[in-house]
């Protein structure tokens, strides 16, 4: 964790454990922007180009227009996938809005705080697929309680390799609570970077 001190979200200077709508929906955005093939260093310039350009809230990012969110992301790391990406980013503020009037905190209710209902509904925007899902879970747990302990197939992976442990269970008895998504983010910087040899020598 020395490594990697921040989760992804804390990166992007977003808070999740006040389960607020702003933060909510800036990670949904990130999970869906972290899931297409692309790095995630690309990925999280992406995600704080969007919102230090205002797009913080489901209004504010259907408000945008589809070429102002294109230049927003082919301007940071983006390019491959910046058109496809601004319709699923209007699809999505669009659905967050007419569904849970842009507070995904509803969506948790509408779930009855099930994980498996709560997957199925973030299933149903544009762009977020199992794994987009799986990058929502690892760093929402410290808000949604019921979703603790979670841990993503390739942090999993990454701590199995590490001897810390082979389920959500044992690698979430390493560190408080609220620690967890950190730690998993720093298993799986470490994989992304090759790093995993390395630090089981170390």
């Amino acid at each position: 964790m020395k490594r990697t001190p921040q989760t992804f979200a804390e990166q992007m200077g977003l808070d999740l454990t006040k389960n607020t709508p702003m933060p909510l929906f800036l990670w949904l955005v990130a999970a869906n922007l972290f899931s297409a093939r692309i790095s995630a260093d690309q990925a999280l310039r992406a995600a704080k180009a969007l919102k230090e350009a205002g797009l913080t809230t489901a209004d504010h990012m259907a408000e945008a227009t589809w070429k102002e969110r294109v230049v927003i992301l082919n301007r940071n790391g983006y390019a491959r996938f910046d058109e496809k990406t601004s319709r699923f980013l209007q699809d999505m503020a669009d659905h967050c809005r007419a569904e849970y009037g842009g507070d995904l905190r509803r969506l948790r209710e509408a779930a009855g705080r099930d994980p498996g209902s709560e997957r199925r509904l973030l299933k149903e925007f544009k762009g977020i697929g199992e794994t987009g899902v799986d990058i929502f879970f690892r760093e929402a747990q410290v808000a949604w309680d019921e979703l603790h302990p979670f841990a993503d197939a390739r942090s999993l992976d990454a701590a199995r390799a590490l001897g810390l442990g082979d389920s959500a269970e044992a690698v979430a008895d390493l560190v408080p609570r609220e620690k967890l998504p950190t730690l998993l983010t720093a298993l799986l910087r470490a994989d992304l970077d090759g790093a995993l040899d390395e630090i089981r020598k170390s």
